[in-house]
């Protein structure tokens, strides 16, 4: 299972709810006990800015844009789509939603892991997989000489237009998702999965 878009994106959060980061203390400390000689974690950072909060019409508005792109685009391929761009740009509040995500619907340790370097691992991965991650590193890194023909193409021999359409449209709500968490430096480390809420 995935995230309802309905429900708080983590770059709505201006700063860990409280009772997160008493979880969060917790495992510190249980972690800390188990590993003794392991050094101490330095502090989670202060966001710079509860942007969701601060212009909630936006945040509504993306997170319908969201629920609509979600709905074509297989659950799986979904999530390592939003993972790779994540890793690209550096959003760790996105990496740690989306990757939690992924873990709660099953996806392989193994396989999201070597999601960073997909090129030599393709063996882990379809080759419906493979033109999806090749057109997010497209898509997503577009100094690097736009969307080449040869990227669109691979991707369009495998996803009919309209699920091409809604893989367009996730890789793109990613990067803005992306540069909302980067910008304001949402701190990860306390999102739930769906499946995982009460």
């Amino acid at each position: 299972m995935t995230t309802d878009a309905t429900d708080a994106h983590p770059n709505a959060r201006t700063q860990p709810p409280a009772q997160a980061q008493a979880q969060a203390r917790t495992h510190a400390h249980a972690h800390a006990h188990a590993h003794a000689h392991a050094p101490e974690r330095l502090p989670v950072h202060e966001p710079r800015m509860p942007w969701a909060t601060v212009v909630p019409d936006v945040y509504k508005a993306m997170a319908g844009v969201e629920k609509a792109v979600r709905q074509g685009i297989d659950p799986a391929l979904y999530e390592l789509v939003k993972i790779r761009a994540s890793q690209i740009n550096k959003c760790a509040v996105c990496l740690d939603m989306h990757s939690k995500e992924a873990l709660a619907a099953g996806e392989s340790v193994e396989r999201i892991v070597q999601l960073s370097a997909w090129e030599e691992s393709r063996h882990f991965y379809s080759a419906k997989e493979t033109a999806a991650l090749e057109l997010t590193e497209a898509v997503t890194v577009l100094t690097d000489g736009f969307v080449p023909d040869e990227v669109y193409e691979r991707a369009a021999a495998y996803f009919e237009e309209t699920e091409l359409a809604h893989l367009i449209a996730a890789i793109t709500l990613i990067n803005a998702w992306n540069r909302f968490g980067v910008t304001t430096r949402t701190p990860p480390g306390y999102y739930a999965p769906t499946s995982d809420r009460k």
